[in-house]
């Protein structure tokens, strides 16, 4: 007979390992962490997966460094070698998660932390689980010395986590420092979340330093108020806490379509734009006036904020929303706007999210300084990008929708979308009205009396105006149809929903 009271041959043993793993192990360094205001690894994988639903890989590894330290030392002090990882559920939904262990070596990279790494990574892919990523940490760790090495190029967790683009959504958050292997690790994922603290590089101060290029704090390096401006960042939180329920909205909106719902006040979006069609307004109120209520999460705001990026869901569809933004250089397609757009496309392709376009700009930005920040370059990888989309994308020109401009916001075409429609008071045309009666009457103008010009460009620009609105652009079908500007949401829902039948 089986004594229940007699534990299991090794059992003790392996218990008493595993709580060396656990916070409660470190005090000391856990309340001086505390104390920064920060959470630890294990804390922010037990705030955002399901409870008890962790199945940990590799919690007994430990640092490649027997032949410089004891291994009771190592057992104690650089637990799971400074990564835990492994298979959960998050909202009841299957996932991964990994996270760099800031306690253990700064959170650096070790050998078998690699090899921890590539087996998690290799598993989310061939388990199709979303993936999420805390990336604090220094970035490779060169004490490690049990394991032949030369250059340890050849470590796969780059390439794998690379390769897994397009195959499962993958999450990055960054706190504190990240520099090195952990910020190509950031890098590389789909959505990047960021803490106020977080400071991301591609080389940290000894890094630098080593390189002849100057003595630098970790605080100067790849602050927030550099990464948000040049969009390598996607959202930016208030604290891990605040990151954690970022996660959780973001892949509650991968998993589809909610319960349906309605909008706060769609009878608002008839009074939403300024009365005066060349003043600009701040487009994110009909944004949020469209989507369900605290259901938008803005993408990239700092940077190119003359194109405005979401996540939302409309009568419980999830959506990407993209939307051009008047009150910054009246809404033109910039460079930066064109990157953002084109990232932004691409991204709701990988993780198969409709898109909804809300079309209000003079068009692409013109000129030779324009030109000089590679214009063309991105400009046309927007309009590659829309075109070639194979989720369900819909148009809504708000006001404007001038030229090439124009038509990338609409996938190159107004007849690609699923559906293209306009609110009553747009105007749509080969460029802008006024600057398209300049160059069609230029020879007529230069022959005119000066004080007839501005008087004969106004009149020939109102009879444009009336030739360019939407019911007349409605007339000769090159939209689908002009609507209430409060049938928008249901309008939407019932185009995305045919398309997914």
């Amino acid at each position: 007979m089986l004594d229940d009271d007699v534990p299991a041959e090794g059992l003790p043993e392996v218990l008493a390992r595993r709580f060396l793993t656990t916070d409660a192990a470190r005090p000391e360094k856990v309340e001086r962490w505390h104390a920064k205001g920060r959470r630890t690894a294990r804390e922010n994988i037990a705030d955002l997966v399901d409870a008890g639903s962790l199945v940990e890989y590799g919690r007994f590894v430990t640092p490649a460094q027997e032949y410089r330290r004891d291994l009771a030392d190592l057992v104690v002090e650089a637990p799971a070698d400074g990564i835990i990882g492994g298979t959960a559920t998050i909202d009841g939904r299957p996932c991964a998660v990994l996270s760099y262990d800031y306690l253990v070596m700064a959170g650096t990279q070790g050998m078998r932390g690699h090899r921890k790494s590539d087996r998690l990574i290799e598993l989310a892919g061939r388990m199709r689980l979303p993936t999420v990523f805390f990336t604090e940490g220094g970035g490779g760790r060169p004490g490690d010395t049990d394991i032949p090495l030369v250059s340890a190029l050849d470590v796969g967790s780059f390439a794998l986590w690379g390769e897994l683009q397009g195959v499962v959504p993958r999450i990055a958050v960054v706190s504190g420092r990240c520099f090195a292997g952990n910020a190509v690790i950031a890098g590389c994922a789909d959505l990047r979340i960021a803490t106020p603290d977080a400071n991301l590089g591609m080389a940290g101060p000894a890094m630098i330093a080593g390189g002849g290029l100057g003595e630098f704090a970790p605080e100067e390096i790849g602050p927030v108020a550099d990464q948000a401006p040049n969009g390598v960042l996607d959202v930016l939180v208030d604290d891990e806490e605040h990151a954690v329920g970022v996660v959780r909205h973001v892949l509650s909106l991968l998993a589809g379509p909610a319960g349906r719902s309605a909008p706060a006040d769609a009878d608002a979006l008839r009074t939403a734009l300024p009365d005066n069609d060349r003043e600009g307004f701040d487009v994110r109120p009909v944004v949020e006036a469209l989507a369900d209520p605290e259901s938008v999460l803005w993408l990239r705001e700092a940077f190119a904020p003359e194109l405005v990026t979401a996540f939302a869901r409309i009568d419980g569809l999830p959506v990407g929303i993209v939307a051009n933004q008047s009150t910054q250089l009246a809404g033109a397609l910039t460079t930066g706007a064109s990157t953002k757009a084109a990232d932004f496309l691409d991204l709701c392709e990988r993780w198969r999210l409709p898109v909804v376009s809300l079309v209000d700009t003079p068009g692409f930005m013109v000129g030779p300084e324009a030109e000089r920040t590679g214009l063309v370059r991105e400009a046309s990888r927007m309009v590659t990008a829309g075109a070639r989309l194979t989720v369900p994308l819909v148009g809504v020109v708000l006001r404007r929708g001038y030229g090439l401009g124009a038509q990338a916001m609409l996938g190159g075409s107004t007849h690609r979308p699923h559906l293209t429609v306009a609110w009553p008071g747009a105007h749509l045309g080969a460029m802008g009205l006024e600057g398209a009666v300049r160059l069609a009457m230029a020879h007529e103008l230069a022959e005119m009396p000066e004080d007839e010009r501005e008087e004969a460009v106004a009149k020939h620009t109102a009879d444009l105006r009336q030739h360019a609105k939407a019911l007349n652009v409605a007339r000769v079908f090159e939209i689908d149809d002009v609507i209430d500007p409060a049938e928008t949401p249901a309008v939407i829902a019932a185009t995305l929903r045919a398309a997914a039948s």
